[in-house]
């Protein structure tokens, strides 16, 4: 049985950055065409590409439980992970405007644009992390018993805990 869980859409400027380079570029290109530049007219079908391929980067995210497995697609990163790999005792559901050194830091590969991180990143604390997170204010950290870390920015953070914690359960006691 798959259960899903929404993924807090990235705010509107994010998805007006590309355009804003993509216009940005086009006038750029109008300039050159205007003074008889016609070899550099193949940029703006690649402008266009990059622009289109970023909004659907940010667009392609999701979080869902199937057979015992938490996996999250982020952008152009995904991760498998089983239930009994995470450390549920330590999750909690945290404001990274309060806890700083949970804040990704470090790209290592990872996607990052102003109010979207979406990969792998080092924390400000250093430690390892897989990170989908499009609000800062409510996010859902996972520690791994790896020492690695999941945060992921929901919009029912809790009940992905308690389907976490339910799934754990049953695997206890079943």
């Amino acid at each position: 049985m798959t259960q899903e869980f929404a993924v807090v859409p990235a705010r509107p400027y994010v998805y007006a950055l590309p355009g804003f380079a993509m216009l940005a570029a086009l006038i750029g290109l109008g300039f050159v065409a205007y003074r008889g530049e016609p070899k550099i007219a193949w940029l703006l079908p690649c402008l266009l590409l990059a622009a289109f391929m970023i909004v659907w980067i940010v667009r392609r995210n999701r979080v869902w439980l199937e057979d015992g497995r938490l996996r999250i697609l982020a952008g152009l990163n995904r991760r498998t992970i089983g239930i009994g790999e995470l450390d549920l005792a330590g999750a909690r559901i945290v404001d990274l405007a309060e806890h700083t050194s949970l804040k990704p830091f470090l790209k290592v590969m990872a996607t990052r644009l102003p109010g979207y991180n979406a990969g792998h990143f080092r924390l400000r604390d250093r430690s390892k992390a897989f990170v989908l997170v499009t609000d800062h204010s409510k996010v859902l950290l996972l520690p791994e018993k790896s020492g690695r870390k999941l945060l992921l920015s929901l919009e029912r953070p809790q009940a992905l805990l308690d389907a976490l914690q339910r799934l754990a359960d049953r695997r206890i006691g079943g």
